[in-house]
């Protein structure tokens, strides 16, 4: 059997933790940012966990 290979836009857009959960941006923050609030775009430049519901299959995406 081949060996699986990874898909390379899901690597880049998720980081794997030391504990092993999935890191990922959130969207909403490259363009139209005028008609945003500060609070709102301080709060779309923080990174959040994926959900746990999905964690099963973006890993098996990027192969870790």
């Amino acid at each position: 059997m081949p060996k699986m290979k990874t898909r390379k836009a899901m690597k880049a857009r998720f980081k794997v933790t030391a504990t092993g959960k999935l890191k990922r941006a959130r969207p909403g923050r490259r363009h139209i940012l005028t008609k945003k609030s500060s609070k709102r775009k301080s709060s779309l430049a923080k990174s959040r966990l994926v959900d746990d519901g999905q964690v099963k299959m973006y890993r098996y995406c990027i192969g870790a």
